[in-house]
Formats: structure tokens, sequence, C-alpha cells
């Protein structure tokens, strides 16, 4: 998976591709997909929701700029793939998660894989987590139209933002909070799932990692 789908597409970071490497991607999928786990393609979980694909997951962490010292805020906890990843290279991570029954299981798989730097909070992604504001780091895995206002106050300065931006046509946008407001770092045409909110009537959140 590494080799074929993530390092010869332009994923070159060495903790990156080692986090890839040693993160149990199968752990995090239902059993019945188990066999398809390292596939070049996003998973369902249930609960109307996806594990991302691999290469997205490895380019996104990337993005990030990572260092050993960082306390990253996840959006979308999905079932934990993510999570894991980013805790292989931070030292903290909180992940807020709006559906219960996903945030449970993310837990539970996380604990038994023994990952100790992992906060997960259920709530609603449009509102971050202010609690352990600001975060030098910060990644969300569904699409809002407009990026949360919530999540640009919680980011440090200096700090960079990767999140798929749009409804219709949508681009990932990796970004750096400077004095003067948000630099754009790169982007990349994506497709995820919309973000929902607590107050949706509707379920159309997902992308979830």
């Amino acid at each position: 998976m590494v080799r074929e789908q993530i390092e010869r597409r332009g994923v070159t970071n060495p903790a990156v591709l080692w986090a890839m490497r040693n993160v149990p991607r199968h752990e995090f999928v239902p059993e019945d997909l188990q066999a398809r786990a390292y596939d070049d393609c996003p998973l369902p979980i249930g609960q109307g929701q996806t594990i991302s694909q691999p290469y997205i997951v490895a380019f996104m962490t990337q993005a990030l700029r990572l260092g050993p010292g960082d306390r990253v805020l996840e959006i979308g906890t999905g079932c934990g793939y993510q999570s894991a990843v980013l805790a292989c290279l931070a030292a903290h991570v909180y992940s807020v998660e709006l559906v219960e029954p996903l945030a449970q299981r993310a837990r539970a798989t996380l604990d038994a894989l023994g990952y100790t730097n992992i906060d997960i909070k259920v709530g609603d992604g449009f509102d971050g987590w202010a609690a352990h504001a600001p975060y030098d780091r910060i990644i969300v895995t569904a699409a809002p139209e407009e990026i949360p206002t919530a999540l640009i106050d919680q980011l440090a300065e200096g700090g960079i933002m990767a999140i798929p931006v749009g409804r219709d046509e949508q681009v990932l946008r990796i970004l750096r909070k400077t004095p003067d407001g948000l630099e754009t770092l790169a982007t990349l045409p994506v497709r995820f799932v919309p973000m929902r909110s607590s107050g949706s009537s509707f379920d159309e959140r997902g992308g979830a990692s």
C-alpha cells in the first residue's frame, strides 16, 4: 500500500511513511471488509460513514508538517484510523466526532491497540474543542461549505489547517494562520461527504477518517 499507492504519488516524508506502514489499517474496518483494508479507496465503516482512501490520509498528514511537540485537533474521528496516524507523529490528538456510536467504537479500537495520546469527544465539529485550544494543527475530514470560524479561532498563529471546502466542487485547502489571516499553502481537488452539524435535520456528513 505505502509503496504503490502513497510513496509513488509524492508522499515522501519518512515519518509519515513510517506511520502509514505501522498503523494496522485492517483493525479499523468492519470484519467483512478487512481483506480490502489496504485497497486504494475509501470503505464504509457504518453509520453512513467511510474510512478515507490511504493516499488522502497520507497526503493530509504530510501537509500538516507535524512535529513531535504538536497538539492536533481532528474534526471527524470516524473509525479512528487518521487519529492513530496523527498520534504516531504528534504529542497529542484531540478528536471530535458527531456520531456517538462511531466515537465509542473508535475509542475501543484505539485503546485495544495501545494509543494513549488521543482524546475523543462526541460533539459538533463546527464548534471545534475550545477547552484545549489553541492547536498547532487542525485536520478536518468532512467538507463544510465555508471554513468554520471556531476552527480559525482555535488554530494557533503559525499553525496549519488541512480542510476540504465546498459543496458540488470541493478543494482540499492547506492553510497557515498568519497575523493577517489564512495563507494558502496548497490545494487539491477532492470529494468528501459534506460536514453536518448537530442541528442538521438529515445525515449528510461523512468522509470520516
